[in-house]
């Protein structure tokens, strides 16, 4: 084939680096917008957080007025404070002259004359930076080995509770057998651990389950029900039922086989009852009163007040702080030059009107999106749960002349405060499913009528799925039975046979 020029004429759709720039901007979270403008500021000299002028005059103005509203007054506390400065100094003057000796040794140090004094103030120094940057979150095995160290025990000993202590998980569960521990042992060919036996460990081990938080080292559920039992009072009610419960008939009470429960320890249906609320008043992990989790804050984008009964929507305006062009770098620019300053500023000017747009645009195309889903979702706000409209991503993007891939941005990670809590924009989608009246319901919606349909059941008669999926058919809302099962699921709800209780 012959190689040959040809001219085309043809459109394709090119991202600019600034409508790039503004969609980057627009699916960043609220921490992630904030180390970009941050990144921004110290990147561009022309970038700079608009104070608040407003502010400013007020307090400028309190201060200027502030010396005329009672001059004698300020004069009066004005000699007060230079006589009561001169009486501090006075007595500092005397101390002063009091503890400094006349003659001085030539290659004395001043550390040696006034360690009394500075040794005091930096010790109370140091103590109280150390009480206040401390900022290690204690594990559970440094509660524990904290409590080994208050305990009497031979080397040998210890070295056999710091093995068990490394071995226990967060929930305080001790992973590691016996048998295990004395094989490591043995195969360190230690003098100390040549005659070792799992009776000593096992004695060991009995001991660091009285450490504290109750329950700890234990090597299954059984075991650390039984430890948390063992040390409540003896004169305590049901004690003894509930000992033996947890260690012979466990299975059967998670089993919910309360029929046999009454059979084998002998019990009547009130009495079987205060023994397992015994035993449900337990902590299953003790390890989690110890292991501390830091709290995360979540930064609402939006908010939205009702005012004179009208739904107000408004972005945050902490989340970002308020940028703007210096001025005088920009005015700078208007010199006529070439030089290479120049140049370097008028790129920099370019980059932060294209980063203020951006930022703008996030801004106006979040407050739009919100506004429009505050306005379909108007019963949530009025009723809560049951009150979720069906809504898809479509529904948003038509009404605002949007893509729905720019719905989806905006609306992820992005929280909004209202006066039922704050939720996540996504979390006002949901699916529809068909009703008698052919409207929809939500299937938010369903799984909140599915919880209060479950909290009201009585407890020795649970309902099942096919009843509720039967309940909401009366309610108008056509469900099928596994629907009513996968939602079950979502909302963590165990099934009916689980639910049981006795009276």
């Amino acid at each position: 084939m012959k190689q040959a020029l040809h001219l085309k004429i043809g459109q394709h759709l090119t991202m600019t680096p600034q409508l790039q720039q503004a969609i980057r901007l627009l699916q960043l979270s609220t921490l992630d917008l904030q180390q970009e403008i941050q990144q921004a500021l110290e990147s561009n000299p022309l970038l700079e957080i608009s104070e608040d002028e407003h502010d400013q005059e007020v307090e400028a103005g309190s201060n200027l007025e502030s010396p005329q509203e009672n001059p004698p007054d300020n004069r009066l506390s004005s000699a007060n404070e230079e006589q009561d400065y001169t009486s501090d100094d006075a007595e500092m003057e005397h101390e002063w002259n009091e503890h400094i000796p006349e003659d001085l040794p030539t290659d004395s140090q001043w550390e040696d004359t006034f360690q009394h004094q500075s040794s005091g103030s930096s010790n109370a120094d140091s103590d109280w930076m150390d009480n206040e940057n401390d900022s290690h979150e204690e594990t559970l095995q440094d509660h524990l080995t904290w409590q080994l160290n208050l305990t009497p025990m031979s080397d040998k000993d210890r070295l056999v509770a710091e093995a068990i202590i490394d071995g226990i998980d967060t929930d305080g569960y001790l992973q590691i057998s016996a048998e295990e521990l004395l094989e490591q042992f043995v195969e360190q060919d230690s003098e100390l651990f040549a005659d070792i036996e799992l009776d000593e460990i096992l004695a060991v081990l009995h001991r660091v389950q009285q450490f504290d938080p109750p329950g700890v080292a234990a090597r299954d559920l059984s075991e650390c029900l039984c430890i948390q039992l063992q040390q409540l009072p003896d004169t305590l009610l049901w004690r003894t039922e509930a000992l033996r419960l947890a260690r012979d008939f466990l299975p059967l009470l998670g089993n919910h086989d309360y029929k046999t429960l009454l059979r084998k320890l002998r019990l009547r249906d009130q009495e079987l009852a205060e023994v397992i609320s015994l035993i449900q008043s337990l902590n299953p992990k003790p390890g989690a009163m110890i292991v501390s989790s830091r709290s995360e804050y979540v930064i609402p984008d939006v908010v939205v007040k009702k005012v004179k009964d009208e739904w107000l929507v408004s972005l945050n305006p902490d989340t970002s702080p308020r940028l703007r062009i210096n001025s005088e770098y920009a005015d700078l620019i208007r010199r006529a030059d070439n030089s290479a300053d120049n140049t370097y500023l008028k790129n920099h000017l370019q980059e932060a009107r294209w980063f203020l747009k951006s930022l703008l645009s996030r801004n106006d195309t979040l407050l739009r999106v919100a506004t429009e889903i505050v306005e379909r979702q108007r019963d949530f706000l009025e009723y809560g749960e049951e009150g979720m409209k069906p809504m898809v991503l479509h529904d948003i993007a038509e009404a605002v002349s949007m893509h729905e891939s720019t719905i989806s941005r905006v609306t992820t990670q992005k929280f909004i405060h209202t006066p039922r809590g704050i939720f996540e924009l996504k979390y006002f989608f949901s699916s529809q499913v068909n009703t008698a009246d052919g409207e929809g319901a939500s299937s938010t919606a369903i799984r909140a009528l599915m919880k209060k349909l479950v909290a009201g059941e009585n407890p020795a008669k649970p309902l099942s799925d096919n009843k509720i999926a039967q309940l909401l058919m009366e309610q108008g809302i056509n469900v099928a039975r596994r629907t009513v099962a996968k939602y079950r699921e979502a909302l963590n709800i165990p099934p009916s046979n689980e639910r049981k209780r006795l009276l």
